[in-house]
């Protein structure tokens, strides 16, 4: 790979910060709007979900899903239920992540986890209707049989036992052992990689099907499966190399608890070396695209080159 490939990374467009506040806006405006309502029965729930939900964020989720629709001019309704149902589970996912019986964590997005601030049965319960909010959000648009059916298998597929969940009980079989970096890779690729790439997948569902060609799709998933481990090496670094306040969220812990990483595997250089190059092969399957995938690249250097 050339040198020009794994070149460092540049600030980004004003065109692209502005793109990325108003998805951000959109998204936030249809979370609080489509979320249960805090003073509607059973309250406490309500509330503990929209507190997981709205506390915060990158929102990186939802605006792989809004670029990918990009690719195939997908309606932005339907664009606001597939970024919605990957942020419901991503949202859930961290607030199992947290309880006492997993990672124990007690800050999440610079505030106190959501089994802190209400209690843990509210937690889980909260992580559990999150999860049926993701599938109950798709369900009820207004997009074909066909695509929501597409929508709801790439989600499920994402979050099952060969995705994010299986990843997780990989993650927490792993503690205090050395991973092969084939071992450390798969696990990633499911607990973090899976639901990633299954966000760039399902902006594209959610749009012109015959825009969606199956060679479209294949560069669609391997731009995914690059930048979805990219995002779980990035994150390994920040956790060594950035603070507890500018990550939101316990700096050190995965060291502290003794957890495979990249870092620990491969050398904190070599793991933002791998970084920068799992970058450049998300640009490089891009190139077939054209500029429709424009968002998608400069998603690749926000997810990359990120500080926190």
């Amino acid at each position: 790979m050339s040198s020009a490939a794994v070149a460092p990374c540049v600030s980004s467009s004003e065109a692209f910060a502005q793109w990325v506040g108003v998805a951000g806006e959109r998204f936030e405006a249809a979370a609080d709007a489509m979320l249960p309502p805090a003073d509607e029965l059973p309250q406490r729930l309500h509330a503990a979900m929209r507190y997981a939900v709205l506390g915060g964020g990158k929102r990186v989720r939802p605006l792989l899903v809004y670029a990918a629709g990009e690719v195939t001019a997908a309606d932005p309704e339907a664009l606001d239920r597939a970024a919605l149902a990957v942020e419901y589970v991503h949202a859930y996912s961290l607030v199992h992540d947290d309880l006492p019986c997993m990672d124990n964590d007690v800050l999440r997005r610079g505030r106190p986890t959501v089994h802190v601030a209400f209690d843990e049965a509210t937690a889980m319960l909260a992580g559990d209707a999150l999860q049926a909010e993701a599938f109950k959000i798709i369900a009820d648009g207004t997009l074909p049989a066909t695509q929501t059916a597409s929508l709801m298998r790439e989600l499920a597929h994402a979050i099952g036992t060969q995705g994010m969940c299986g990843g997780q009980a990989i993650d927490l079989a792993a503690v205090g052992q050395t991973l092969p970096l084939p071992a450390l890779e798969r696990m990633h690729r499911m607990k973090t990689g899976a639901l990633l790439r299954a966000s760039v997948l399902m902006g594209a569902l959610s749009g012109q099907a015959a825009l969606l060609t199956e060679c479209t799709r294949e560069i669609l998933g391997r731009y995914g499966d690059a930048i979805g481990l990219a995002f779980q090496v990035v994150d390994d670094v920040l956790d060594v190399e950035a603070s507890t306040e500018a990550l939101g969220k316990t700096a050190g812990k995965d060291a502290a608890a003794s957890k495979p990483t990249y870092v620990s595997t491969m050398g904190i250089e070599a793991a933002r070396a791998f970084s920068l190059r799992l970058r450049a092969q998300a640009l490089e399957v891009l190139t077939g695209l054209g500029p429709r995938a424009n968002r998608l690249r400069e998603l690749a250097d926000l997810i990359v080159c990120r500080k926190h």
